[in-house]
């Protein structure tokens, strides 16, 4: 099965894709959808993300889709901001009638490294052991990676109980 994991941002959203097979994570791809200049304006840059997105979901057609949930912000204005980019990402992915689970930060630390209080560097080692990557991914790709990581082990989980 195919997962893209998506770590939204307004400037900046990571995505990375991988396949679980048995018991195996296989890297496919990872990168990051910028949205452009904070001068071309906030509806400009949510479009880019939303066609960003859709330009990752036609290269890699995954199976379903996973998305880090919005954490609250010391400043309001932040989290409206990153709620809209997380609200056009889910747009994007949606559309295409796409299943898209949901996932704590915490969660996903949790899951991938161990503590819910890891930072960006550990994530980024874990992920690269994971996928036996040569280097590490950028800190966006690698939650990301995180993401969809966090996602196809849950699914196997349930697909695990579903048997029973």
């Amino acid at each position: 099965m195919r997962w893209l994991g998506i770590d939204p941002g307004l400037r900046t959203t990571g995505f990375g894709v991988i396949e679980l097979e048995g018991q195996q994570l296989r890297y496919i791809s990872s990168g990051i959808i910028e949205s452009g200049e904070v001068a071309l304006g906030l509806p400009h840059r949510l479009g880019t993300l939303y066609q960003g997105v859709q330009e990752v979901l036609l290269r890699y057609q995954p199976d379903a889709a996973a998305i880090e949930e919005i954490f609250l912000n010391v400043n309001p204005r932040s989290t409206l901001m990153l709620g809209q980019a997380r609200g056009a990402v889910i747009a994007a992915l949606v559309s295409t009638g796409l299943s898209v689970s949901e996932y704590s930060a915490r969660g996903i630390k949790q899951a991938i490294v161990g503590t819910g209080r890891a930072n960006k560097t550990q994530m980024q080692e874990m992920v690269k052991r994971l996928l036996k990557l040569k280097k590490s991914p950028s800190p966006d790709a690698a939650d990301a990676l995180g993401v969809a990581i966090c996602a196809a082990h849950h699914h196997q989980v349930q697909m695990t109980k579903a048997k029973r």
